[in-house]
């Protein structure tokens, strides 16, 4: 699949010179996304006019106030052909982030297209966690160059790249076994200008580790049951990666191998930090302390449901 590339400052401003004449002045961007509410709305996109803005708003990597503040600039026929394979995708049923190629997470635009899951609120608060355990860490660990953070299954580098931009960790050590997931994260990355504190890894789960040693495992892993497929929404079963989703008979497959495999290679008094769903919260608790983490907490996202399941490995000096 094509890689979908945010557009460049020379795509946004008006193309000029011998090989691009001026554009008409009735070439705006108000005019374009005019164009894109009336087909949007056409092909029954509910609040059409709201749906263009907001995949300008993506397309350009920029709040979606910016459709309103910038309506009477001109636009570029990079911005309209842009835009216009948006508004398709999206008046064909794709979410909107696949449809823009473009998803904001922290405030951070990020490259998604439909070989990694849309990050979403919800992960947004596990990164939360670990930026908490990380300032608190922070002093301790700084004369040895800083925390050394594991995002396990990075999918688009959402979690690794916050951590990188918004963190005191020293290294964040990223694993996927999709190959076309690292090539979207490795895009996030660059962007982003942390490839020297992101090292992007592929392999199962917590393997590319090896020996090495971590202080935070972090991990947003499949949580679905593989028999409540069919029951998501159809704009997830339909376009989400579902090896990214699907956890297994009952969906916490990949959430024991991180549980077991975290303790073995997260140095003493270092943390877990995983995102499950709100049924399965208290079994993956019992799970780390089964495993021989302590304080092994739940706690709620935005929304007040129980989504996260903090734990720390114990200081014991133990293997």
């Amino acid at each position: 699949m094509a890689e979908v590339r945010p557009l460049t400052p020379s795509d946004l401003s008006p193309l000029t010179g011998p090989a691009h004449p001026p554009l008409l002045t009735s070439h705006t961007v108000g005019s374009a996304l005019a164009r894109a509410a009336d087909l949007l709305e056409a092909a029954g996109v509910p609040d059409a006019r709201r749906e263009a803005d907001e995949l300008y708003a993506a397309i350009v990597g920029r709040a979606t106030s910016a459709a309103w503040l910038e309506r009477e600039q001109p636009s570029t026929e990079a911005l309209r052909v842009r835009l216009d394979a948006a508004v398709r995708h999206r008046a064909q049923g794709w979410p909107q982030a696949y449809a823009a190629g473009r998803a904001n997470f922290r405030g951070h635009w990020l490259t998604v297209d439909r070989r990694v899951l849309i990050p979403r609120p919800e992960t947004e608060g596990l990164v939360e966690v670990v930026l908490e355990w990380l300032r608190a860490a922070g002093g301790r660990r700084g004369a040895e160059g800083g925390s050394v953070v594991a995002d396990i299954g990075t999918g688009s580098g959402a979690i690794a790249v916050a951590l990188a931009l918004e963190s005191p960790a020293g290294r964040i050590i990223a694993t996927d076994r999709s190959a076309g997931a690292l090539a979207v994260a490795r895009a996030n990355v660059a962007e982003h200008g942390v490839a020297s504190r992101v090292e992007l890894c592929r392999g199962h789960l917590l393997a590319p580790l090896g020996n090495g040693r971590v202080d935070v495992v972090v991990s947003n892993p499949p949580y679905v049951a593989t028999g409540e497929w069919e029951r998501l929404e159809p704009g997830v079963r339909t376009f989400e990666p579902r090896e990214a989703l699907d956890g297994g008979p009952d969906g916490l497959g990949a959430i024991r191998e991180i549980v077991v495999s975290s303790r073995a290679v997260l140095n003493d008094g270092g943390l877990l930090a995983l995102e499950v769903d709100a049924p399965r919260a208290g079994r993956v608790a019992e799970l780390a302390a089964e495993a021989g983490f302590n304080s092994c907490t739940i706690l709620h996202d935005l929304f007040g449901r129980p989504r996260y399941v903090r734990a720390w490995r114990p200081s014991d000096g133990s293997d």
